[in-house]
């Protein structure tokens, strides 16, 4: 556990310009956590990611799931995805996510990253069937992993760990100024489920 982590206030905004992210520690307790990275890992409909760039067809090894309100269409690394309807324990995480932020969400993006050789390079989640400047709500279950975002203009860099049962969330102009990545790990032997609650148009 990362005690500097454990002990950022939620109200806090990480980011020092054009954005807001705050970070809630262990919304979730270890071993309820644990509970639902089980059930989740055993029942959702994984499929591996697939990206088209530059004429070619990518497929990763970590996987991804669509689930939402309704069949949207989301399309990111000109791949399209079709939403499938909620579980009950996603309605279940959506709803503390929800009150935990005083937010509303309508879909989920979740990743499975098996361990630390699978992660995500720099991005913003700015693709135009998301909702602008909406909040995004990152929830993590399983290992704990560094998270950096970088301004896009001044390159600075800002690094939160992510642990077991916390949430992230990503406010206003986030998007717009700042990238976001999930780095590799030599030393990180365990899998991460995290769900990324979102608002589709």
């Amino acid at each position: 556990m990362d005690l500097f982590s454990s002990l950022i206030n939620p109200t806090t905004n990480l980011l020092p310009c054009d954005g807001v992210v705050n970070y809630y520690a262990s919304i979730i307790e270890h071993a309820v956590a644990k509970s639902y990275f089980n059930v989740l890992y055993n029942t959702i409909e994984w499929k591996h990611d697939e990206a088209n760039l530059f004429g070619k067809r990518i497929i990763t090894n970590r996987k991804v799931a669509w689930y939402g309100d309704s069949e949207y269409a989301y399309t990111y690394s000109n791949t399209t995805k079709k939403a499938l309807m909620w579980t009950k324990e996603l309605l279940e995480l959506k709803a503390i996510v929800e009150k935990e932020t005083s937010s509303s969400f309508n879909s989920c993006l979740l990743n499975l990253y098996h361990n630390g050789n699978e992660g995500m390079a720099y991005h913003s989640d700015d693709e135009k069937s998301l909702k602008k400047h909406a909040a995004i709500a990152s929830l993590s279950l399983g290992a704990e992993r560094p998270f950096l975002f970088q301004h896009k203009i001044s390159k600075k860099t800002v690094s939160v760990n992510l642990e077991n049962g916390s949430l992230l969330l990503m406010k206003g102009e986030t998007q717009s100024h700042w990238l976001h990545r999930l780095p590799l790990s030599k030393i990180i032997k365990e899998p991460r489920i995290n769900l990324t609650f979102r608002s589709m148009i």
